[in-house]
């Protein structure tokens, strides 16, 4: 009997499982799952890129540079007795102003020498005139008929006179220059740049003086960058050609060397060929009267000075403009279509520290996304903050869930180039 039962209890037991088994079969165990998320993962700023006509406006640098510098030499040699007090490294000068004064006793004895010299020879000459008459008269005297030979009229005696008169006028024309050239005269309204010599120094002919530039009109040379060259007409004209648009051409000229000062100035020639060194094309700018009325309340500009410069360029009609910070590693954008976000790859036409034209990849109209994106990938949904707001504005509705304050600023809305 025992054995009949041992026989049985594993039997009963595969029996017991195969009854659980075809139960679980027959009822499986349901596992819950997540619903699909519809909802969007993030909320971004957005701004419509319109088309409108664009300043362009070309960055560029120089330094400050005198259209006209000399180096202020004596024409002749002499010991300097006098000097002007604004002869001075920095001093400003008018024109026809003495500078300073050579010794001129030595150019005063030589004039008086021209002119005795002078009287000797116009004596010579009056007395080779007289001759050549006393000549003519001696041979109609004598009956000789026919015109009498130049060395009867002794015509080569009063050439050789006259000569003479003519040479001592030059050697006295030279003395008396000689004698101005003592006064060291201003040639233009100017400043010292260094001055070289000073009183009871003796110098010679062509000893540098001082080192000195004209403060009526000042230049900057300025570098355009190669991309820039489209977006710009250059003054520069042949021959006879109009120059008119080199009038149009302004620049603004930037200094922070002891203040934030600008100056306003204008391009008026563009360099016959391309720097060896930079490989670029240089325009000169001029600021005219520097130093003039209009330059008070403002640091003088110093030759050398290093400065900025924006330069008026084409305006460009009906183009796409964004600001950079929307830009990714210079290729693309992020726009949102149907609160979908999705990747645009972009051609930039033009682009400076702050803007950048859109040649190609953006349609008119399109919501540009201005808010700053990490690792995310295209396609996923987002919402757009103040979607309502915005839509109010463009059916001409005022907006009450947003102060002005806080809404994205765009270039025309802070008052910038149009």
């Amino acid at each position: 009997m025992n054995l009949k039962i041992k026989k049985l209890i594993p039997i009963a037991i595969f029996g017991g499982l195969i009854a659980i088994a075809a139960l679980i079969q027959l009822n499986p165990p349901e596992t819950p799952q997540r619903p699909a998320f519809s909802g969007p993962s993030m909320t971004v700023e957005t701004q419509p890129v319109l088309p409108r006509d664009y300043q362009i406006m070309l960055q560029s640098y120089g330094t400050v540079q005198p259209r006209t510098r000399s180096m202020l030499v004596a024409q002749v040699g002499g010991q300097i007795v006098s000097i002007n007090e604004n002869v001075r490294d920095g001093g400003f000068f008018e024109k026809g102003d003495v500078l300073g004064q050579i010794d001129p006793r030595d150019y005063e004895a030589d004039v008086q020498i021209s002119l005795a010299s002078l009287a000797e020879a116009r004596q010579a000459l009056a007395e080779a005139i007289a001759r050549s008459e006393q000549a003519r008269q001696d041979w109609e005297r004598l009956g000789n008929e026919g015109e009498p030979s130049d060395l009867v009229l002794r015509i080569p005696q009063f050439e050789a006179a006259h000569a003479r008169v003519d040479s001592a006028e030059s050697a006295l024309t030279k003395a008396r220059l000689d004698l101005e050239r003592t006064s060291i005269v201003a040639p233009f309204a100017g400043r010292v740049i260094r001055k070289l010599v000073d009183l009871g120094q003796v110098v010679g002919p062509n000893t540098q003086l001082a080192e000195i530039y004209a403060t009526d009109v000042i230049e900057i040379r300025l570098p355009l960058r190669n991309r820039d060259l489209g977006f710009i007409d250059l003054p520069e004209s042949y021959r006879y050609a109009d120059s008119s648009a080199a009038d149009k051409i302004d620049a603004l000229i930037k200094s922070d060397l002891i203040d934030e000062e600008e100056w306003h100035a204008k391009l008026v020639r563009t360099e016959g060929a391309i720097d060896e060194a930079a490989r670029q094309l240089h325009v000169i700018a001029q600021i005219g009267d520097p130093f003039g009325p209009k330059s008070e309340g403002r640091s003088p500009l110093k030759i050398g000075q290093y400065v900025t410069a924006e330069i008026d360029g084409r305006i460009l009609p009906s183009v796409l403009v964004i600001p950079n910070t929307a830009i990714y590693q210079g290729t693309y954008v992020y726009t949102v279509e149907d609160g979908i976000l999705r990747r645009r790859d972009i051609e930039i036409d033009w682009q400076n520290d702050s803007e950048a034209i859109v040649g190609k990849g953006l349609e008119p109209g399109a919501d540009l996304v201005t808010t700053p994106l990490g690792q995310v990938t295209s396609g996923i949904r987002v919402s757009v903050m103040g979607t309502q707001s915005r839509g109010n504005r463009r059916n001409g509705q005022p907006s009450q869930q947003r102060p002005d304050s806080a809404r994205p600023r765009r270039p025309e809305d802070a008052g910038g180039t149009p």
